[in-house]
């Protein structure tokens, strides 16, 4: 399902946040990422999401190489995404129901879909009667389901939550956790949950990765490439691959957008490369 051979990442300036990396993670499997600020999670999350590419090595996941994938085809691989955010990325002025709904409009579902699927998710993660509900009536764990409720619509293969529970008290914390081990065990859906509340991670039977300066130290699912003991906390405030609020609030066009540029940029390409063909035939 998800592959990461040899994969290394060096920025620009120099850093280097991702120190061949191998990881194998099955479709159906619940896996924690852990790690401090700084360790390499959030370049992890940006390879699965296309948002880089490695230096070296390669990922493949449900079996699309995502080094070679043209720009034009990101959004539709992103499709096959869920993402939950730190910190909710609800649309203020919309109810539930249509911040949920918002997510299928934006790939022209049909509106009989909608309506169920809708209603499926809602139901699943306990916020049927809260549809009629704007954000800002709704609690901290509240609104987490929501998000959850809205990067399930679409059916998505792959749930990846970036700190999910970074804005919640610790019994919230436990209910996002729940939901997810139980969307996980009853969907098949991979989950993929980035976190640095360890101690909230010993609570669950799961398989635990933990990065550090852009190394796998640890995985509990292959005990023979233990590097480093799993640390007993991490004592770092959490860090979220998106984590802080859009400037411009604007996250309604953020939802509907993203990986949108990609592919303009991949069309914008393409169509100058198509009428410089054209020029030179014509000379």
């Amino acid at each position: 399902m998800i592959d990461f051979s040899g994969v290394s990442k060096t920025y620009p300036n120099g850093t280097h946040a991702l120190n061949n990396v191998n990881i194998h993670i099955d479709r159906g499997e619940f896996v924690f990422i852990i790690g401090s600020s700084g360790a390499g999670k959030s370049t992890f999350l940006k390879m699965i999401m296309r948002e880089e590419v490695p230096s070296s090595g390669g990922i493949v996941i449900d079996g699309i190489e995502l080094n070679s994938l043209k720009a034009s085809k990101i959004p539709y691989y992103r499709r096959k995404l869920g993402i939950v955010f730190q910190d909710f990325r609800l649309i203020p002025n919309r109810t539930v129901y249509d911040n949920v709904a918002f997510a299928m409009h934006v790939i022209g579902a049909k509106n009989k879909d909608i309506s169920r699927r809708v209603a499926y998710a809602l139901s699943l993660v306990g916020l049927s009667v809260k549809a009629k509900c704007y954000p800002n009536e709704l609690s901290g764990g509240e609104q987490q389901r929501v998000a959850l409720a809205r990067a399930l619509v679409n059916k998505a293969d792959i749930i990846v939550a970036d700190e999910p529970t970074g804005n919640i008290d610790p019994e919230m914390s436990r209910e996002i956790v729940d939901l997810l081990s139980h969307i996980n065990a009853n969907n098949n859906t991979t989950i993929i949950m980035v976190t640095h509340e360890v101690d909230l991670v010993k609570q669950y039977n799961k398989r635990m990765i933990t990065i550090k300066n852009g190394t796998v130290i640890s995985d509990t699912a292959h005990p023979e490439i233990i590097v480093e003991e799993i640390p007993e906390r991490v004592e770092t405030a959490p860090r979220a691959f998106y984590e802080a609020p859009l400037e411009d609030d604007d996250i309604e066009s953020f939802i509907q957008n993203y990986g949108k540029h990609s592919a303009d940029t991949a069309n914008s390409s393409e169509n100058n490369a198509e009428t410089a063909n054209s020029e030179d035939s014509a000379v």
